[in-house]
């Protein structure tokens, strides 16, 4: 049984071959950070935001597979592919964001910022930390709610959401 992918040429194309146990192995990884990502995705989608469950488990999958597949694969440098894949997220977060000038108002920060972590949790998922995915899949999801605590509701008013969401 072989554990590491064989790499293969072809005219300039390098293929990785992995062995089935191996691929069936990284399944359960995937499989936790789309439950991870449709959890904080949940949130927004019940509270009506444009990104909810298909938005944050999609990205948490995606980068889950990208972090899963630069683990197995023969690169000089380990950590472009994640570093990619946070500025990757950082560009589709500075897209979500709005400014209103008519209004004074920006909205769109809270989703950007937790698209953003939920990659960080698609990362640590593909890299097997179960438990730091988890645990930030839990702290991702107290900040969303945190909103409808009481104590935030009696310091900051009826409405806690403000302008940044």
């Amino acid at each position: 049984m072989r554990t590491s992918p064989r790499k293969r040429n072809l005219k300039h194309i390098t293929f990785y071959d992995m062995d089935l146990q191996t691929e069936i192995t990284l399944i359960p990884r995937l499989l936790v950070a789309l439950l991870l990502g449709f959890l904080i995705g949940l949130d927004r989608e019940i509270h009506g935001h444009d990104a909810g469950i298909r938005t944050y488990a999609s990205v948490c999958l995606g980068a889950a597979l990208l972090t899963i597949i630069n683990t197995h694969i023969e690169v000089a440098d380990q950590t472009r592919i994640v570093a990619n894949i946070v500025s990757g997220i950082g560009f589709l977060g500075a897209g979500i964001i709005f400014r209103d000038s008519s209004k004074n108002t920006i909205s769109g920060l809270t989703t950007a910022a937790t698209i953003w972590a939920s990659a960080g949790v698609g990362i640590a998922i593909g890299y097997g930390m179960y438990l730091i995915g988890i645990t930030s899949t839990l702290l991702i999801i107290l900040l969303l709610v945190s909103h409808h605590f009481p104590f935030f509701k009696a310091k900051y008013g009826k409405e806690t959401r403000g302008n940044n969401e």
